[in-house]
């Protein structure tokens, strides 16, 4: 594949940014105290109930102390693992260049035996909703997973316990992914969700990102508040970085395809291209694209009644009427730092978020069961965003929160107040 300016935009500023790193190295361990300076500059999540809850936490909040076990347990699980890069894969990508990340649709099934002269078994057949375990060796795909996990729960541990041990992994995971020359990810997405002996790569494959490097976007802004390991060359590669995907995702035919998607790859997109506008300064841009949403997300893709009907045709509806709220809720979070108010949008049918989370609200309660399709139905799927429309003013989630089904390793909405796709499945 030809090389696209975006890419080579990209190229100049990690080399920029690589040199900031040697002229302004990371800052020594006796950086502030976490939480001890201004809010967090998060982009979905609001720094200001960050620093709220780390002051409660202090005082000896019982709940908050908690939840910050929880959260504490977590990121001692990841001390031990990583870093990952995205140039260990087995083989690299369509183009070639094993700095070029690789994911494997989901739900493509091959049909036919392997043998030497067909080695993937093609053609593949689509089985929405079933998972080819396939996926989950020789791409990328898992270990971004690994990387987004690791690096925001990493985060936001040293922000409310202040061991620097959490910042300084963090910071590790995500130099070896995103920054790293030796290591880094090219800032494309030229080749998600390829189909064996079909497509190289699909704009689908941008969902991959979407949700999940938003949250990056929040961790590395919570480093920002002064971590050890984390300074300022961190922060200027990181941005660089920012930029070029941000390029490559307005000016792709991926990117642009995505845009035009209906459905939450749609919603998703919007989210993560405003998101990574707040992050890289572009404010104007994010407002515009939170504004936009009122119409072309909300009202197209809320019934008046708050089903979601084109996540409903899914043979896993709950995943997915669950899912692309996670987008509108995110989006809605970003916007609420820009002035900018979805949960008070109406449509033209009375369509609205609360409206939609409200439809959930039996299942995600526990109170009746879910009437639609769903192959694996998890309760604790719609916990975050009942907590963003309770939090949001909406009296009905208000009243279902104590009803709710704690995700596994407990409900961190306290400490980390943006809702997360809590079960986890790609497509």
């Amino acid at each position: 594949m030809a090389a696209n300016p975006a890419r080579r935009w990209g190229v100049v500023l990690t080399a920029v940014a690589a040199a900031l790193a040697v002229l302004a190295p990371t800052a020594p361990s006796q950086a502030a105290p976490a939480g001890s300076g201004p809010p967090p500059r998060t982009v979905v999540i609001d720094g200001e109930r960050l620093q709220q809850a780390k002051r409660r936490l202090d005082r000896g909040d019982p709940a908050l102390r908690r939840a910050a076990e929880e959260l504490a347990a977590r990121a001692d699980g990841w001390l031990g693992q990583g870093p990952w890069t995205v140039v260990d894969k087995p083989r690299p990508a369509p183009s070639g260049d094993p700095h070029d990340y690789l994911s494997q649709a989901p739900y493509w099934w091959p049909t036919k035996p392997r043998t030497p002269e067909n080695p993937w078994g093609c053609p593949y057949v689509q089985r929405d909703g079933e998972r080819n375990p396939e996926v989950d060796t020789g791409t990328d795909r898992p270990e971004i997973g690994k990387v987004v996990n690791a690096s925001t729960t990493l985060a936001l541990a040293w922000y409310y316990t202040g061991r620097k041990q959490y910042a300084e992994h963090a910071a590790s995971i995500l130099r070896s992914w995103f920054t790293d020359p030796a290591t880094r990810m090219n800032p494309n997405l030229d080749h998600g969700q390829f189909i064996p002996c079909k497509y190289d790569g699909r704009a689908i494959g941008i969902i991959d990102f979407s949700q999940m490097y938003t949250s990056v976007l929040d961790a590395v802004a919570i480093l920002g508040a002064d971590a050890p390991g984390w300074g300022a060359g961190d922060r200027a590669a990181m941005r660089a970085w920012n930029v070029a995907f941000l390029e490559w995702l307005r000016t792709s035919d991926f990117g642009k395809e995505e845009a035009a998607a209906e459905n939450n790859h749609g919603t998703f997109h919007d989210m993560q291209l405003a998101a990574l506008a707040v992050a890289t300064g572009d404010r104007a841009l994010a407002r515009r694209i939170v504004r936009d949403a009122r119409v072309k997300r909300i009202d197209a893709q809320i019934a008046a009644d708050g089903r979601q009907p084109q996540e409903l045709r899914r043979t896993r509806s709950w995943h997915y009427s669950t899912f692309g709220l996670v987008a509108h809720v995110r989006l809605a979070a970003i916007g609420a730092q820009l002035g900018v108010d979805l949960w008070a949008h109406r449509g033209p049918q009375g369509q609205s978020l609360a409206k939609a989370v409200r439809y959930l609200l039996p299942a995600a309660t526990g109170a009746a069961p879910w009437p639609h399709p769903e192959l694996t139905f998890l309760r604790y799927a719609a916990t975050d965003v009942v907590h963003a429309a309770a939090d949001a003013g909406d009296p009905g989630a208000r009243a279902a929160v104590p009803g709710l089904e704690p995700p596994p390793g407990g409900d961190l909405w306290a400490l980390r107040p943006a809702a997360e796709q809590l079960d986890s499945i790609a497509g």
